[in-house]
C-alpha cells in the first residue's frame, strides 16, 4: 500500500509516483542481508538494465511469483524447458539473456556461499562490514560506479555471473545500503546512516 508523498525533502530522483517514493523512503539504501534478499535484488538490477527502474519495481511481485521467491538452490537447476515458458510470462521482463543470467547467476551466488560461508558476508567484505556514509551534496555528485563496484563487477563475472557491469553492481550497492547515498539534504540520510 502506497500513500500520496508528504513534502518531506528527498532525492530528486524520488518523482512524485506513489510506488517509487515508498520505495526511496522504506527501502533504499537500507543494510540488506540475507543471500536470498540479496539475489533478489541483484537480479532485479540485472533485469533494469536498459529500462527505468520504475519498470522494474511495478513488476517487482511479478517476478517474485515467477522466480518462486528467488531462492537461489531451486533457481540454480531451472532447465531451458522452464527458461522457454518464463518467456512467456508477462509478469516479468521477457529478455532471454537477462532470464538465463538468473540462473546463472543463483549457480554463481552458490558457489560464493559455498567458498565464503555466505553471499552475504562476501559481498558485505567489499565494504568492511558496514555501510559507507557518502556526503553527496546533489545528484550530479553521485557517481554512475566506483572502485568498489569495479572490483565487485570484475570478481562477479570473473565467477560466471552476467548482467553485473560496474554501473548495474553500484545500482544494486545502492540499493541494498552497502553505501548510503542519500543527499545529505534528504530526510533518509541520517535515518539511513543512524542504521549502520
Amino acid at each position: 500500500m502506497t500513500e500520496p508523498p508528504d513534502d518531506r525533502p528527498r532525492c530528486g530522483w524520488a518523482t512524485s509516483d506513489p510506488a517509487y517514493v515508498a520505495y526511496h523512503d522504506r527501502e533504499w539504501g537500507v543494510p540488506l542481508h540475507g543471500d536470498r534478499a540479496l539475489f533478489e535484488l541483484l537480479s532485479l538490477e540485472g533485469a533494469q538494465a536498459g529500462l527505468s527502474w520504475l519498470t522494474i519495481l511495478r513488476r517487482r511481485d511479478g517476478y517474485r511469483q515467477a522466480f518462486e521467491g528467488f531462492e537461489p538452490s531451486h533457481l540454480s537447476r531451472l532447465t531451458d524447458a522452464d527458461v522457454e515458458r518464463l518467456l512467456t510470462d508477462a509478469r516479468i521482463i521477457r529478455n532471454r539473456a537477462k532470464v538465463r543470467s538468473v540462473r546463472s547467476n543463483a549457480a554463481g551466488l552458490l558457489a560464493v556461499a559455498e567458498a565464503f560461508g555466505s553471499f552475504d558476508a562476501w559481498l558485505w567484505s567489499y565494504v568492511d562490514g558496514r555501510p559507507v556514509q557518502n556526503g553527496r551534496q546533489s545528484l550530479a555528485d553521485i557517481p554512475a560506479e566506483t572502485d568498489t563496484s569495479r572490483a565487485i563487477s570484475r570478481d562477479l563475472r570473473r565467477r560466471g555471473f552476467s548482467f553485473v557491469g560496474p554501473t548495474i553492481v553500484y545500482a544494486f550497492m545502492q540499493s541494498a545500503g552497502l553505501v548510503n547515498d542519500h543527499l545529505v539534504s534528504c530526510f533518509r540520510h541520517s535515518e539511513v546512516a543512524a542504521l549502520a
